[in-house]
């Protein structure tokens, strides 16, 4: 069977801050900038996601979609959408990351691979891109 890849935008938006405890403010100020700003700041996100396997001869398709957008909304939308992401998201609360795309884009990948894995889907998650905005995108491809 033939493979492809198939990716989808999910978008959502939310208020983060970079910071770490251990730091003084000044230190936080000269390390991060504006983003270590004590009231944090916001990003409206666009989230891609890459899942990638056969093409299923009965579907024409690499995944269900409606099982795609389930994953994509409990997993990406549900969990950081209008939140604050260093209080409301349990993986960056209490300084536990510092919520960069960077590492948005692993803890999303995690999540959604997860999701894949138990929906018992043969697609794979291939690649997630973070885009905060039109300048600026992290992205994460999981080992095999």
């Amino acid at each position: 069977m033939p493979r492809a890849s198939l990716t989808r935008l999910v978008t959502f938006a939310a208020a983060h801050r970079y910071r770490r405890a251990e730091w003084s403010d000044a230190k936080n100020a000269e390390v991060f900038g504006a983003c270590a700003n004590p009231n944090f700041h916001g990003h409206s996100y666009s989230c891609w996601v890459t899942v990638a396997g056969e093409i299923d001869a009965r579907t024409g398709m690499v995944i269900d979609l409606g099982l795609l957008d389930r994953i994509l909304f409990e997993q990406v939308r549900q969990r950081f959408d209008h939140k604050n992401i260093n209080l409301e998201v349990p993986e960056f609360t209490d300084g536990a990351m510092i919520p960069t795309g960077e590492n948005l884009a692993v803890v999303i990948a995690a999540r959604v691979g997860q999701a894949l894995a138990a929906a018992n889907t043969t697609a794979v998650l291939q690649r997630v891109m973070v885009k905060e905005d039109g300048s600026l995108a992290a992205e994460f491809a999981p080992e095999s």
